[in-house]
């Protein structure tokens, strides 16, 4: 089993301090003692890593005996995610996290039943980004996945428009998701419906080919993992 990777914003020194709300779940939830090695990322690529020598309810000191950086991957998976009803969020969330997704983008789409106001899309948010912090930790990324502002299908238009690679997953395409060049560098900029479906004037709105992910109907909290996996296959994971 690989180390436990926690989150430290400032990296350098010899011997580091992990406390707060990171420091006690060390501490305290996981119940990392001294002797443990762990790993410290800034979710931003670099890391250090050493044995816990201390460690108390408010949190763990660590000696640093190796580090290093990571590089960002390429190309960067971008995930335009409608949003999914209660749990199902949670769980789109957790699986692109883990899978790679690099941004994640929520998505208002017309036919998603979200009622936008301040207040709850502020709320919304906060969860889609405690989900994905909590999932690049438990898959052991460097680079944690960032969760954009929820977007409205205009920004979500000039997202792909911008795309090295737009993916528009839409169950009547003819084109299947198999089929497309995938570029080595630049973002793929993948779309995933809500429950109903991409609406027709959402569609004309992207401007690019929709393709389909198989022959099945896949939920839309699992559609973009399932999407994700494929083109990282022939990518990032070759």
């Amino acid at each position: 089993m690989g180390v436990a990777v926690f989150f430290l914003e400032e990296l350098s020194g010899d011997e580091l301090t992990l406390d707060g709300a990171e420091g006690r779940h060390a501490a305290v939830v996981r119940r990392i003692g001294p002797g443990e090695r762990i790993r410290l990322t800034d979710g931003r690529g670099s890391y250090a890593e050493g044995p816990v020598t201390g460690a108390s309810k408010s949190g763990v000191t660590v000696a640093v005996d190796n580090r290093g950086s990571v590089p960002a991957a390429s190309p960067r998976l971008v995930v335009v995610q409608a949003l999914p009803k209660g749990e199902r969020a949670e769980l789109a969330v957790e699986m692109l996290t883990e899978v790679g997704a690099d941004v994640i983008v929520p998505w208002n789409a017309e036919r998603s039943q979200f009622r936008s106001n301040p207040e709850r899309s502020a709320k919304t948010l906060a969860k889609w980004q405690a989900w994905a912090f909590e999932a690049s930790k438990q898959s052991r990324r460097s680079w944690f996945a960032v969760v954009e502002p929820i977007a409205s299908t205009s920004e979500v238009a000039q997202l792909v428009a911008g795309a090295a690679l737009p993916v528009v997953l839409h169950e009547e395409a003819k084109t299947p998701l198999a089929s497309l060049e995938v570029p080595a560098s630049g973002d793929i900029v993948m779309v995933i419906g809500p429950e109903g479906g991409i609406a027709p004037a959402e569609l004309t709105a992207f401007d690019a080919e929709p393709v389909r992910l198989g022959d099945t109907v896949l939920r839309t909290s699992t559609a973009g993992v399932a999407a994700a996996s494929a083109l990282l296959a022939r990518t990032r994971w070759s």
